[in-house]
């Protein structure tokens, strides 16, 4: 699962936002992959090239797996979950670049100047239905994209093919499909930030207890749907702050209200989906900020022309608690 969103700050600048929230822990890391690297495919024996560099959250197990960043040409972009609605290509495609359902993210930030860039270039790309290693299934996945000119689009592929849709909205979660989230949004037009006004029943004159009556109805839960809602109505409402500082922090408080503590969506198994970190990628600046459950310290990875142009990925490890300050 997971909750994505697009932020436009005072200035103009676009941001890219993330929740990763999974139960099998990931414990990714900002990443820089360098400028014209090239990726092994579990796909194609022969992988793939990229051209541009990117910051990006992940892991190197045996081959990068990455799920979110930002490149050098102001293009961000997300995997998120789609479980029970995608559907991948049974083989390879000659002529096209076959890619596992996890390989997306790398070819789309190596590759992708800006989301119209995209949209010419997604059909070379043949996505086919190829276990990952790491989880032993083929990971049901779509994708959130936005270049620092606010474009946005939603990548899902199903059983009908590839959709590529303007996201209008500028917020994903996972299942249902998009169209139907965005659909769902008229169910919620009651909602605003200031409150409702003073309603008669008969002779009796019913008024609001404080500010806030004007969310009422704004869903609570941690479903994917209530997420997207609660995420799109946040959004929208935030103040937007003057610096990149303000608007990481702004971001970081429209991300609380869709995080997912450790215990509170468990599964049948034993198991629960938490927020293992949040991601913000600042499309102008082209810079990846990312923030563990375990430590709320937001660590910034620039793109620089040092880590860019470097012969191989440059990571940068986490701490794991969080650290106070005593004040005696």
């Amino acid at each position: 699962m997971c909750t994505s969103v697009m932020y436009q700050n005072a200035k103009g600048n676009w941001f890219l936002a993330r929740t990763m929230d999974f139960s099998f822990e990931l414990d990714g890391r900002p990443v820089v992959i360098p400028r014209n690297f090239h990726f092994q495919s579990d796909a194609n024996e022969a992988g793939f090239d990229t051209k541009l560099g990117f910051g990006v959250a992940g892991r190197n197990l045996n081959g990068y797996i990455l799920v979110d960043g930002v490149n050098e040409a102001g293009v961000g972009a997300a995997t998120l979950y789609f479980d029970g609605l995608a559907k991948f290509a049974d083989q390879r495609e000659h002529g096209k670049t076959d890619l596992a359902p996890h390989e997306v993210i790398n070819w789309i930030l190596g590759n992708i100047t800006s989301v119209a860039d995209l949209k010419e270039k997604i059909n070379d790309v043949n996505i086919v239905a190829i276990a990952n290693d790491l989880f032993k299934i083929v990971v049901p996945l779509h994708w959130i994209v936005g270049d620092k000119s606010g474009a946005c689009v939603v990548l899902e592929q199903d059983k009908e093919g590839m959709h590529v849709m303007d996201d209008p909205a500028k917020v994903m979660t996972n299942s249902p499909d998009f169209q139907w989230h965005l659909k769902n949004l008229n169910n919620y037009v009651q909602l605003k930030p200031t409150s409702h006004s003073a309603k008669a029943y008969g002779e009796f004159k019913s008024d609001a207890y404080g500010l806030g009556s004007g969310a009422l109805g704004l869903p609570g839960d941690y479903t994917s749907v209530s997420r997207f809602v609660r995420a799109a109505f946040i959004r929208e409402n935030t103040d937007k702050a003057d610096t990149t500082g303000g608007s990481i922090n702004a971001l970081s408080h429209i991300l609380n209200s869709v995080e997912i503590p450790k215990g509170v969506k468990a599964d049948n198994e034993g198991g629960c989906d938490y927020s293992q970190y949040r991601g913000y990628m600042s499309l102008d600046e082209g810079a990846y900020y990312m923030q563990p459950y375990d430590d709320q310290t937001i660590t910034r990875v620039a793109l620089t022309p040092e880590v860019l142009n470097a012969s191989e990925p440059t990571e940068y490890p986490l701490q794991k608690q969080q650290q106070f300050n005593s004040v005696n």
